[in-house]
């Protein structure tokens, strides 16, 4: 009996009332999700990077050449504010992965552009990251991994879309 079978035991005993079938499926993939976020970070440290710097690299990475973007869009993207988006570029920016300069088509705007060391980065980063979630996911037979994704992406769109 894992973590959550135990949980929802205890819930049925005390509050037989209440169908706690929910709790098997969202207290899972709760659980899930800390463990692979902890996995995924652990990557991402081991290249200097933490999770959000990881995110504003990748994006400008596989936006292809010249490997730029707006603040705005580099937010969108990310899904965080564009306050949390200023401090990781200005981290990025110190550590020569990022450089920032005034849009050549509107002078008013900015563009954010990954540098030649941003980009070995990223790279380097990104392929042991996909070394990691493929080591991640051989927990499960393969087609058992379609359905999930299958399942999930179905979910997410409740979500998302």
């Amino acid at each position: 009996m894992d973590h959550v079978a135990r949980i929802q035991a205890e819930w049925r005993r005390e509050r037989p009332d209440v169908d706690v079938t929910p709790q098997g499926v969202i207290g899972r993939l709760h659980r899930l999700a800390a463990h692979l976020t902890g996995e995924l970070v652990t990557v991402y440290r081991g290249h200097g990077l933490e999770e959000g710097e990881f995110d504003v690299l990748a994006t400008l990475r596989r936006t292809g050449e010249p490997f730029e973007r707006a603040p705005g869009e580099l937010a969108r993207h990310t899904m965080v504010t564009t306050g949390a988006m200023t401090k990781r570029l200005d981290r990025l920016e110190r550590a020569g992965l990022v450089t920032r300069r005034r849009s050549r088509a509107d002078g008013r705007a900015r563009v954010v552009a990954l540098t030649p060391a941003g980009r070995d980065l990223i790279d380097a980063a990104f392929t042991a990251h996909m070394r990691n979630e493929h080591r991640l996911l051989a927990a499960l037979p393969a087609d058992q991994a379609v359905l999930l994704e299958e399942i999930l992406t179905r979910w997410l769109t409740e979500f998302e879309p």
